[in-house]
């Protein structure tokens, strides 16, 4: 019958036996929508009456608590396995070591000629009293001096330049760079029979040996009518650096050459040059039969030569070349007192153009050029035609220069 009866209570208890504490079920609330509302179920074993209900007063039997919205404090994950670091990429990083090299290159290259130019000897070149007015454009006296001051006895005789003090000016040119147009490049015969303020008449090249640069550049101003803006002169060691730095020159003489006073024994035909040689074959005169004319046709083709070979991208890019290239010319340079880098820096453009032929390379039109005057066998100038030139020149108009090349 106890079976029985049991059986008869499972009814009332729910099937558990009545020593059992009461399980009591709370409602979930109502659906919000939400994925984390959840099923909450209490015993009466865990409402202790010992602490008051929500809602109740102490001392009565706890109820089921309210229905709450209260999210209940979720579970922490599982640490997953911990991300590795992302590491640079090594092209980043190549990039990165390109741009720095590039740009120290860069510095490098602008720096090099800065440094180098700005270390040149200032000479007093502006002429005194009157002097021809402004004319556009820019004019610059280029003078290779015979000075060999900076040589040694050892190198005096290796380049055949003869002790001779002092300086006197193997070759003279001006370059003009008009407004527009085409820049000029024009050889003064340096047996040019011209006045020489205080000094009388005379060879041109006299004038540097009474005076210097600032003696020349008033008889060059005299004589042309132009204003000198910028003066610019190299010595024999110059040319020497400057042509051994590059790894010599393209020179390409029509006829075998053997000259004892320039030292100079060379083949007929297109060739390259050191430095001693090239220097050797632009002086040498006593074995050309156009002498001093043939001098100068040979002084703008190394001009020309030197300044093609120059601006190449190989001379700019190795640092050697650039370095030796630039500090090997300054050495030897002279710049006038208002010769400054900006001058500098804006003959390399016009020098450039004439070199490619785009330019005209010319000399002062000459009526004879072997007159015996009072100072010896010297140059004359058509006095007619040079004025002519000159006067186009002042007007800023390079454009009628191609009726003056013989």
């Amino acid at each position: 019958m106890a079976g029985n009866q049991n059986d008869d209570l499972d009814w009332l208890y729910g099937g558990r036996r009545p020593d059992e504490p009461e399980r009591t079920h709370v409602n979930p609330p109502p659906a919000t929508g939400r994925s984390d509302d959840r099923h909450v179920s209490f015993s009466e074993s865990d409402l202790s009456q010992d602490t008051p209900p929500r809602g109740g007063r102490p001392g009565r039997p706890a109820s089921a608590p309210p229905p709450t919205n209260r999210r209940p404090t979720p579970t922490p994950a599982a640490p997953g396995p911990r991300r590795r670091p992302r590491r640079r990429r090594p092209v980043r990083t190549v990039l990165a070591v390109v741009g720095v090299l590039l740009l120290a290159w860069v510095i490098f290259v602008i720096a090099t000629p800065i440094y180098a130019w700005t270390g040149t000897n200032t000479v007093i070149d502006q002429p005194t009293g009157e002097r021809p007015p402004n004319q556009p454009g820019t004019t610059y006296l280029l003078v290779g001096s015979d000075s060999r001051a900076g040589l040694s006895a050892e190198e005096r005789k290796r380049l055949g330049t003869g002790d001779t003090e002092g300086g006197r000016t193997d070759t003279m040119m001006l370059l003009y760079v008009p407004p527009s147009g085409k820049p000029a490049l024009i050889s003064i015969p340096r047996d040019s029979y011209v006045a020489i303020p205080g000094h009388g008449k005379n060879k041109i090249n006299a004038a540097f040996a009474f005076g210097g640069p600032q003696l020349l550049t008033q008889t060059v101003e005299q004589a042309t009518g132009l204003r000198i803006d910028a003066y610019v002169e190299l010595g024999f060691g110059g040319f020497v650096s400057v042509i051994d730095a590059l790894g010599g020159i393209e020179m390409c003489p029509k006829d075998a050459i053997k000259d004892h006073y320039s030292h100079l024994d060379i083949p007929a035909g297109c060739q390259n040059m050191d430095g001693a040689t090239a220097l050797g074959y632009v002086r040498m005169r006593y074995s050309d039969p156009l002498g001093d004319v043939g001098r100068m046709n040979r002084q703008r083709e190394m001009i020309a030569a030197i300044v093609k070979k120059a601006a190449t991208p190989m001379t700019v890019i190795n640092p050697f070349t650039w370095w030796n290239l630039n500090t090997g010319a300054a050495q030897s340079v002279q710049r006038g007192e208002t010769t400054d880098l900006t001058h500098l820096i804006g003959l390399v453009s016009p020098m450039l153009t004439i070199s490619k032929g785009d330019g005209y390379t010319m000399m002062v039109p000459i009526a004879d050029a072997n007159r015996r005057t009072s100072a010896g066998s010297s140059v004359i100038w058509d006095n007619a035609k040079a004025k002519d030139m000159f006067g186009q020149l002042a007007r800023g108009d390079t454009s009628n220069l191609e009726r003056f090349i013989p």
